[in-house]
């Protein structure tokens, strides 16, 4: 009886599966579905006419049981039958489907699958001999396998097969020695096994016991030893936060004791720490530590603890007696054993440890691998942080473990990039100078094969010859594995097709069901065609001398050409691949697939994948491509090579392999550097790529390999290529690497990979390799493919691949960085005489022919301008004659000459002449600029006109007769301050007035005693100039002499804490905050990208090439840009080449819009624009209105209350319009330039106001004029005190970069105790141990100088600096909220006070603004209407002496459209709001707040016309 069937899908209709599962199943019929109640088993029995692997059909079992069943646990079954096509037989299908029996062998069991899966096997007609080595686990499992394939391949396929046994199989003894080894374990396993259930029964029968015994206990009374302790934690009084337990050290025989009393418990692993325990013990490392002082003189103490399965917070009261003897114990690396009770935290909600009863040290319990062989290997393949997103260890954790297992050297092979050679290299010069240890450095980089001709084999054809187009279809990729199945061709003669050839052909093996799928061909389409025997000679006649055509015609070629092989016949075509001649062609196509090719040339392309339909379109596509070629005056092949050679587009289309390259020497280095360069710049399309060509040219002194199983030979063997191919692939490397099995685990497990079903598989094709290795003499590497440095560290890769979406990221390689004799054991297989010489002798041979060398040059190489010392020297006497006349004062003498010798002598002269350049042009061009840094220090700088601040000590000079006075007893006074604080006075030879300067600061702050300080000049040119600035430089020294400075951009902790915090909760694993945070630690500072320093530029001398100093790329890889960047992060690089900081700035902008908006005719005032231009320069920095602003706010004309409350005026004045820096301002109470400098370097400076100097002046022990404020003050009061100006000088360094803060200053010990000799009292050496960063005094000053001049405009030409302000400052600036009258703004301000708390960023920049907009108000000036055809994009009109504020205030409307509004408002009236709309673009949203603001409210909805507008 004929048994009905129904498809798949139409009894599982709702079932949701991807495309290609559901035509994996779409044939499949179901015969019967049965339910086996006993057993809630679903038994599914269906039948297929091709193969569906058990892995597919596993997962489609548990698929319907997720989607169908989810609500109750029901077991699914497929019970699976196929009727095959007659192609197939026994030996093919236990090839085909070896993968599916071991998936469910391993179901069955971890032994008999190990049995079959190292066991060897042959088929004979029907009869499989499984050949294995005599063991007993293998004759005892004999039976089981016999049952096992006879049954299934009789009710799954129908095959009467048997099954026979042959153990005779030998290996060779290291194999055995594997196995034998790998039983071993299987058997300790199974033993293991017994025991732990054994001793489980055992537990909970003595469990079951103590809860008797404890039951009765407890009825009997609730008696509980160890002073009151119940199981619960403590009794009333003991319990944690509540008076508690405080414990003191008691008499104890353990020294290790720190804290509490004794114990001896067994400790319990943090992973199984789940909830609340009650009291537990146990162990671990602090890695992190924090002390909170609380009331009646105690302290919590809180630290994190980890054993590295977990982590958790352990928080306990201390009294301050005993902190300081337990804090000496317990810090961040302490190892510890503690005991104590698990609590949920109330404030966090966190599972902590609280309650401690005591805390021991222990030692260190973790284990670290050692390396003990007696001779080392080298890794010649190792990542770093630097490989993108990828590795996850840095590269001096590397090299200090390959360090210090012995191990001769180490070769760094990051991603594409070698931006970690700068840190290898600091940790280099860390070692002993005549430590051996070397870096290799090289790259793993994507190589790609653009050697390959597009004509191959080309005899100087003419484009009109004749040509065979043709194309395969085949049963896969591999020409020595697979079949071609239909061959389809059509000769193409004179640009026209005069004949086909078109036939199937019989592979006399099934076609695979992917297969079928692609081309529709079917076993019964081919069963009855000739087979390829009778083909090929058919097809070779219809070619006869024409060449080939094909669209990827290296695969079509090689089948074509391996059957030739196959019957003697010796192949020599020339072939043309339309791929290759449309990647030249048609560029911007981005695949060039046959329909997408034919697509864009408007070519019909029915019947896809079908080879007759696919030759005819390659031959229209063939025939176009002539005629495109012909119109470039191409007309035979060898021009087409020619033209097909160096082409970049083609080089970023092409596939690309890995590839190691090692820097032998430093022209090596040189030529690594160039190609990086080249594969940035040039071929970058997702990665940057190094053509074969390019690597090919810059080869020498490079060493190539051919890295991992994406290299260029794995890949070929992987894929059965010609052994011709693999031949010419090996030749083309100096050395091959093969890796351990675990690194291509995966491809096991892969169904794409048919090749490998098994680990011996794997090892086949090591073995190959290696054969390679012997025949064309080429040394051949074992290494690691190094990602993270331990086992343990895969769990860091593995969230960053999460993370990145990686489907498999929790199935990591083990990529980590093995011993010696690890590696050995690795590649036992291949003999141990083989391994020895792969794992040790070939790397060490490669690491000696290896020279040391270092990444970055170590000479300087300043730009050179010829003359520039002679020019610095004029420059600066000619301004210093102009301001102290022709007989300078001694003291400026001595000052230029001591500036000027040590400048000159230490190569920095041509940094002054360039700043001076680029200064001078900015403001020749009407831009003020600011110097930033230490710069102002050097009297050279101002002279030269590089910067306003003049730094010697204050001073009168008078401009007319050029008198000057230094030494005065009232000048004197001054000393250490600024001479615009001294009175006014006049010249006492000619009655001029006397102009004041001077700021004393020190040279040696900018350059060092001897010159050997690194002189940055640091500019603050305005936002607006910036970008002239920038190409300036390329004026001052050549196109491509300058480059901008690179940047790497690391994942931040923040980043970092996202990953992993999301990694746990999508895997429903709940981590504790501080076990988070340890996990982020790790993955913290791999790189994600690159950029460019804002303001930085790089000077490479004429006659100098990058690439010997830095390969360069663009920022973050924009192919789209122009900016070229270093490659080097600019810190690497910056001892050795020139940097200038030229810097956006708002405070230029706002100098140069307040003398526009001064100068302008809308204001009331002696200036215009033609010859009485304002000029801010001229604003005396004396006067007493701008003082009285850090005062009070009478210079306003208002009062406190009127600007809620705020007591002083400086609001909106650059560095001192913050609530912080008002507060500071408000303590300090300054009277002069003097201290809003210190005010300046105090508000700059990380811990030098807060927790520092001001903690000082509030308890006496210092003033504003006393603490330390700039960097330049402790230099200069430590030499006051008598202290060597050198060592004073090396303190200010040490200080003021936070050195001595973070504990990192050797030398500090030996420094107090010089201070303490020399009477530095002990407030001043506190503080200087609490910076972590300060300002220069040159910087503050000339900080305070443009703030000052701004002040000036405030109280003079408010609104010109309202206008400036809001234009240019004000971050959120509304239309709507401000400029509605003070009334409204008020609303709004109280509104926002409300919410204080709560305001978002945007509403925090919007309050700032409204404070400024109150002050305007209070002071008496409003805004004028925003009229649309009078308004400006962004800039404030002063109309009517008002303010009129730009289009880009209201909400809503960005800069673009403001723009685009103010461009359509010129070109007359709107007739209504859609004249409007249509005319500037603008958005509904915006239109309608315009209407309701009252800007467009006369306009009509629409163009209506009426017969009264007649």
């Amino acid at each position: 009886m004929e048994v009905t069937t129904k498809p798949f899908f139409s009894v599982f209709p709702d079932l949701k599966v991807s495309d290609d599962v559901r035509s994996l199943f779409e044939d499949a019929n179901i015969k019967e579905i049965t339910l086996k109640k006993r057993d809630n088993m679903l038994k599914i029995s269906f039948q297929c006419d091709h193969l569906i692997s058990r892995v597919d059909t596993w997962r489609m079992e548990r698929t319907i049981r997720e989607q169908l069943f989810s609500k109750r646990f029901v077991k699914i079954r497929f019970q699976e039958s196929y009727h095959l096509s007659e192609q197939y037989n026994l030996k093919y299908l236990m090839e085909h489907y070896m993968k599916s029996f071991l998936f469910e062998l391993k179901g069955k069991g971890e032994v008999i699958f190990n049995v079959v899966r190292k066991g060897d096997y042959k088929v004979s007609d029907n009869v499989i001999t499984f050949y294995f080595e005599d063991t007993f686990v293998n004759r005892n499992k004999a039976p089981e396998i016999k049952d096992f394939f006879e049954t299934i391949l009789k009710n799954r396929f129908s095959i009467d097969a048997k099954v026979g046994f042959d153990f005779s199989k030998t290996i060779d003894q290291s194999l055995k020695m594997e196995s034998d080894y790998r039983l071993q374990q299987e058997i300790h396993t199974i033993v293991e096994h017994a025991d732990t259930v054994e001793k489980e029964q055992k537990e909970e029968k003595k469990d079951e016991k103590t809860k008797a015994k404890s039951n009765s206990a407890g009825e009997s009374g609730n008696n509980t030893k160890s002073g009151g302790r119940s199981s619960g934690g403590f009794k009333k009084g003991g319990s944690f936060g509540k008076g508690g337990y405080s414990f003191v050290r008691k008499a104890t025989d353990d020294p290790n004791l720190i804290y509490g009393r004794d114990f001896d418990d067994e400790t319990i692993e943090l992973k199984n720490v789940l909830g609340e325990m009650g009291e537990i013990t146990i162990r671990g490392k602090v890695i992190s530590m924090e002390t909170r002082e609380i009331r009646n003189e105690k302290t919590i103490i809180m630290f994190a603890v980890t054993d590295f399965t977990d982590s958790i917070m352990v928080k306990m009261f201390v009294r301050n007696d005993q902190l300081a003897d337990i804090l000496g114990d317990i810090k961040n690396g302490a190892f510890l054993k503690l005991k104590g009770v698990t609590t949920v935290d109330r404030f966090d909600s966190e599972l902590n440890i609280q309650s401690v009863v005591g805390i021991k040290k222990i030692s260190d319990f973790t284990e670290s691998r050692v390396d003990t062989a007696p001779e080392k290997r080298v890794e010649l393949h190792c990542h770093t942080k630097m490989s993108d997103m990828d590795a996850v260890t840095d590269v001096t954790t590397l090299l200090k473990q390959a360090h210090d297992w012995g191990h001769p050297a180490m070769a760094i092979t990051d991603h594409g990039v070698v931006q970690a050679f700068t840190d290898a290299n600091h940790y280099i010069e860390s070692l002993d100078k005549d430590d051996p240890f070397k870096v290799i450095y090289g790259v793993e980089g994507y190589l790609v094969d653009d050697l390959t001709d597009v004509a191959v084999n080309e005899k100087g054809q003419p484009l009109d010859d004749t040509y065979v187009v043709f194309d395969l279809e085949t049963t896969g990729f591999s020409p020595i594995k697979d079949k071609i199945i239909e061959i389809g061709a059509v000769k193409v003669e004179h640009g026209e097709i005069t004949d086909k050839f078109s036939t199937f052909v019989n592979p006399k093996v099934p076609i695979p069901f992917q297969i079928t799928q692609l081309t529709s061909i079917t076993d019964q389409m081919v069963i009855g065609a000739p087979d390829i025997e009778t083909v090929l000679p058919q097809f070779l006649e219809f070619i006869g001398d024409a060449a080939l055509v094909a669209h990827n015609a290296s695969f079509d070629v090689s089948f074509i050409e391996q059957n030739c092989r196959y019957q003697d016949i010796q192949p020599d075509f020339t072939s043309v691949d339309t791929v290759a001649m449309a990647r030249i062609l048609l560029p911007t196509l981005s695949k060039y697939k046959l329909n997408v090719v034919a697509n864009a040339l408007h070519i019909s392309l029915e019947n896809h994948h079908r080879a007759v339909d696919d030759a005819g379109a390659t031959a229209e596509i063939f025939v176009k491509f002539v005629e495109m070629l012909k119109d470039r005056g191409i007309y035979d092949l060898a021009k087409l090579n020619q033209f097909g050679e160096n082409n970049a587009d083609a080089v970023r289309k092409l596939p690309s392999y890995h590839v190691i390259i090692l820097a032998l020497n430093e022209v090596g280095r040189v030529n690594l550097y160039t190609l990086i360069s080249m594969s940035h710049l040039k071929y970058y399309a997702r990665r940057p790529r190094i053509p074969k060509s390019e690597l090919s040219k810059y080869r020498e002194g490079l060493l190539v390999g051919s890295a991992c199983e994406a290299g260029e030979l794995y890949q070929a063997i992987l894929n059965d290529k010609s052994e011709e191919r693999i031949a010419k692939i090996a030749n083309f490397y100096d050395y091959l690497e093969i890796q351990p099995l675990g690194n291509n685990q995966f491809m096991i497990e892969s169904p794409k990979i048919t090749k490998v079903q098994n680990e011996e598989d794997l090892k086949e094709i090591n073995r190959k390799i290696v054969a390679l290795g012997e025949r064309f003499n080429k040394p051949v590497v074992g290494t690691c493919d190094v990602h993270f440095m331990n086992p343990e560290d895969e769990v860091y890769r593995r969230i960053i691949m999460a993370g990145k979406g990686f489907g498999d990221a929790d199935n990591q390689p083990p990529l980590y960085l093995r011993t010696t004799d690890e590696m050995l054991e690795e590649f036992e297989y291949l003999g141990s005489a083989k391994a020895r010489e792969i794992v040790i002798e070939n790397p060490v041979k490669i690491a000696e022919m290896v020279e040391k060398i270092t990444p970055v040059r170590p000479d300087k190489c300043p730009p050179v301008i010829p003359d520039s010392d002679k020019m610095l020297r004029d420059i600066c006497y000619n301004k210093a004659h102009s301001m102290y006349g022709e007989n300078l004062p001694e003291i400026v003498t001595e000052r230029l000459e001591r500036e000027l010798n040590s400048i000159i002598s230490n190569g920095f002269a041509v940094m002054y002449i360039i700043a001076q350049k680029l200064v001078w042009k900015s403001v020749e061009d009407g831009y003020l600029v600011g110097s930033r840094g230490s710069v102002g220090s050097s009297f050279v700088a101002t002279m030269a006109g590089i910067t306003e601040v003049n730094p010697l000590s204050p001073h009168y000079y008078c401009k007319k007769c050029h008198y000057s006075d230094f030494d005065s007893e009232e000048v004197r006074k001054f000393a250490g301050g600024c001479g615009w604080d001294m009175p006014d006075r006049v010249c006492p030879v000619c009655g001029e007035k006397l102009i004041k300067d001077g700021f004393d600061i020190p040279f040696e702050t900018f350059l060092g005693f001897k010159g050997n300080k690194e002189p940055d000049i640091d500019l603050n040119f305005s936002g607006d100039y910036q970008s002239n600035a920038h190409k300036y430089t390329e004026v001052i020294f050549g196109a491509g002499q300058t480059f901008r400075a690179g940047t790497v951009g690391t994942l931040a902790d923040k980043t970092a804490f996202g990953y992993v915090k999301n990694y746990y909760e999508e895997h429903g694993q709940g981590k504790r905050k501080c076990e988070i945070d340890r996990i982020v630690q790790g993955c913290t500072g791999i790189r994600r990208s690159t950029g460019q320093h804002p303001g930085g530029i790089i000077v490479l001398p004429l006659g100098e090439e990058i690439n010997s100093f830095t390969p360069v790329q663009h920022p973050a890889n924009d192919m789209t840009t122009d900016i070229v960047t270093t490659h080097f992060d600019y810190h690497s690089i910056d001892h050795n080449l020139l940097k200038l900081d030229i810097l956006g700035h708002d405070d230029p902008t706002m100098i140069k819009t307040l003398e526009e908006y001064i100068s302008s005719p809308a204001m009331d005032n002696e200036y215009n624009e033609t010859d009485n231009r304002f000029d801010a320069t001229k604003i005396p920095l004396d006067d007493p209105g701008v003082i009285s602003l850090f005062h009070d706010t009478s210079a306003l004309g208002i009062k406190p209350d009127d600007i809620g409350g705020c007591p002083v005026g400086c609001l909106g004045i650059p560095e001192f319009g913050t609530d912080f820096v008002i507060q500071m301002v408000v303590d300090t109470k300054p009277n002069t330039i003097s201290d809003l400098i210190r005010i300046s370097g105090l508000s700059h400076g990380t811990d030098v106001w807060l927790n520092n100097a001001q903690e000082l002046i509030r308890s006496g022990k210092a003033t504003i004029s006393t603490a330390i404020c700039t960097r330049d003050d402790i230099m200069t009061y430590l030499i006051n005190k008598g202290m060597d100006s050198e060592e004073s000088f090396t303190i200010m360094e040490r200080v003021r970069k936070g050195t001595v803060a973070k504990g990192k200053c050797k030398e500090w010990p030996e420094f107090k105790k010089d201070m303490a000799e020399h009477n530095v009292p002990d407030w001043y050496v506190w503080s200087c141990e609490q910076i972590k960063y300060m300002f220069p005094k040159a910087h503050a000053a000339a900080y305070v100088m443009m703030a000052y001049r701004i002040a000036y405009c405030k109280i003079n030409y408010p609104l010109a600096y309202y206008g400036a302000y809001f234009g240019i400052r004000a971050d959120a600036f509304s239309y709507e909220i401000m400029c509605q009258g003070k009334e409204k703004l008020q609303y709004y301000i109280d509104d926002y006070n409300r919410r204080s708390a709560t305001l978002s960023k945007k509403e925090q920049d919007t309050m700032k603004d409204m404070k400024i907009v109150q002050e305007m108000y209070a002071r008496g000036f409003e805004f004028e209407p925003l009229d649309i055809y009078k308004a400006q994009a962004t800039k404030f009109l002063i109309v009517n002496g008002k303010l009129m504020p730009p289009l880009s205030s209201i909400d809503g409307m960005g800069e673009k459209a403001a723009e685009a509004v103010a461009e359509a408002s010129k070109d007359g009236t709107y007739l209504s709001l859609d004249d409007f709309r249509q005319r500037t673009k603008a958005s509904k949203t915006v239109i309608d707040t315009m209407v309701e603001l009252g800007i467009l409210a006369d306009l009509p909805a629409s163009n209506q016309l009426s017969l009264f507008d007649f």
